[in-house]
């Protein structure tokens, strides 16, 4: 079972905010006990969908385009998961999947990065979930729209990067309009600051990076939000 206390494998394989204890939260009140395969879209390093593996029967594609196949399957076998997730290197706007493939969907930080285009979901997303299955988001926040870069979130973002950093609201907004699926929880997470503390405190050269603007008190405009969505 994977340990998101364990601090030496976070540090070797966190690759933003501690996803696994955002996913334990995400977790608290939904079952996943009927599952027969489940994606995994943008899953980085395979933390989350490792945690997956040790809650569920199913069987879990681990899609990512930017971290090799090879590795996360090496990583998967260290692990004993080796029959149980399915690695894939795939396009987020191309997946290879066949429409109503998966029970269930998640996608654990990487959604904003493609998911803001109003089309998105019901184009390239929700066709591969069965009727009523959940797609559950986690995505990283802001705790009202800004439209402009404080100075505090300038010292490790660009202005652009606010593009994709967004309230409740706005995505509440943006769901709204999928004829595929209905919204059941958008809230803002209360692991927020564990999270990103246990992120802050590797050497991961991103982190070192976000520290200065974490430091200076961008934390006061910024969340994490959850996004259960339900196929119809």
């Amino acid at each position: 079972m994977i340990n998101c206390t364990n601090k030496e494998y976070l540090a070797q394989n966190l690759i933003g905010p501690n996803a696994l204890t955002l996913l334990e939260e995400v977790m608290s009140n939904i079952q996943l006990s009927g599952a027969e395969r489940i994606l995994d879209l943008g899953c980085g390093m395979g933390l989350t969908l490792m945690y997956l593996a040790d809650h569920t029967c199913a069987s879990i594609f681990a899609m990512d385009l930017r971290i090799s196949t090879a590795d996360n399957y090496k990583r998967f076998c260290e692990c004993g998961f080796e029959n149980k997730i399915i690695p894939i290197h795939a396009d987020a706007n191309d997946m290879p999947f066949a429409d109503v493939y998966f029970d269930d969907a998640f996608c654990i930080d990487a959604y904003a990065y493609f998911g803001c285009d109003e089309e998105y979901l019901d184009k390239h997303l929700a066709p591969f979930v069965k009727n009523g299955g959940l797609i559950i988001l986690r995505i990283p926040g802001q705790k009202k729209e800004l439209d402009y870069l404080p100075d505090e979130m300038a010292k490790s973002w660009k202005a652009e990067d606010i593009d994709y950093i967004r309230s409740t609201d706005w995505w509440r907004a943006l769901l709204q309009k999928s004829s595929l699926t209905e919204i059941e929880t958008i809230t803002e997470m209360s692991s927020y600051e564990e999270s990103w503390n246990d992120w802050l405190a590797t050497e991961n050269p991103y982190a070192v990076s976000d520290r200065a603007a974490m430091q200076a008190g961008a934390r006061k405009y910024m969340n994490i939000i959850k996004i259960v969505l339900r196929r119809i």
